[in-house]
């Protein structure tokens, strides 16, 4: 079994940088493949960005180019980066993890979810 917890959301202007975290607890962290998902109000949760513990990145077309998501094993965190923030990235944030080495966008495929940090970004 492995916590999530979420941190860093805010109200930030367009423009303007934001970077959440995610730290777990509970299993070993390293071989978890870690993904970052999400919901805007009246929306589907969609799909942002993953890393795998050997560092492999994916990113969201919408996202790409944009945000990031540096990894630091020794402290069981996850990040995003978001620089260059759009009112369209308004949402509530999830970071979620599967035992799993492969990266996917799938978010049924991750068994354990945070419980979410909002983003507001003003224009």
């Amino acid at each position: 079994q492995v916590q999530l917890v979420e941190s860093g959301g805010g109200l930030v202007q367009a423009g303007g940088s934001l970077r959440l975290s995610c730290a777990a607890s509970g299993r070993a962290f390293s071989p978890y493949t870690m993904g970052w998902f999400r919901q805007a109000p009246e929306k589907e949760r969609e799909f942002v960005a993953t890393m795998s513990w050997s560092t492999t990145r994916y990113y969201a077309d919408s996202v790409k180019g944009r945000f990031t998501i540096p990894r630091d094993n020794a402290k069981n965190t996850v990040y995003l980066q978001m620089n260059s923030l759009e009112p369209a990235d308004t949402a509530v944030y999830y970071c979620a993890a599967r035992k799993e080495s492969t990266t996917t966008t799938t978010a049924s495929l991750y068994p354990y979810w945070g419980q979410g940090t909002r983003v507001t970004v003003s224009s």
